[in-house]
């Protein structure tokens, strides 16, 4: 059985929809995460937010894994904010910017998938761990579509690319 949120546990949960929610927005409306959109800017926000709420929370008492794993996420995703404005870096510059927040993106999902399907439904959870092979064959699968998603946004930074020499 798993155990039962806490207030703030709920708290951090509305508050980690933002990111995924504007992340999907952002891969739906403008096939990548933009921090030049309102969908980027609120993805970044609302992951700012996810992880600082995340230190409210804790099963052990105090700090975990996952609160690092979290402070690795923002890295990744504003290591994506800078590379973009890295001008020594070239036509690099939008490939790692797009992997980054991307793949910051994917890693946000880690957690979550973990959580909701160790918790969901409330009376008979579907996974009883963390590395029960349902999890991992759900993260299986959300890598799969983040390397074939970011194959079709590298084609589409390519096409851009040499459309504008034309």
């Amino acid at each position: 059985m798993s155990h039962p949120l806490s207030t703030l546990g709920v708290i951090h949960t509305a508050v980690s929809l933002i990111p995924v929610l504007s992340g999907l927005y952002a891969f739906i409306r403008h096939r990548a995460i933009d921090p030049v959109t309102r969908a980027g800017k609120l993805y970044l926000v609302g992951l700012v937010l996810s992880v600082a709420t995340s230190f409210t929370v804790s099963s052990t008492g105090g700090l975990n894994p996952g609160h690092a794993f979290g402070v690795v996420v923002l890295l990744v995703a504003f290591g994506g904010v800078l590379a973009a404005r890295l001008r020594w870096l070239g036509r690099a510059a939008r490939y790692l910017s797009t992997f980054a927040l991307s793949f910051s993106f994917l890693l946000s999902l880690v957690p979550g998938v973990n959580e909701t399907l160790t918790r969901l439904p409330a009376a008979h959870p579907i996974a009883a761990a963390p590395m029960a092979p349902v999890v991992l064959h759900t993260l299986l699968a959300c890598l799969v579509v983040f390397v074939i998603g970011f194959a079709a946004q590298c084609w589409r930074l390519r096409n851009r690319a040499l459309a504008g020499r034309s």
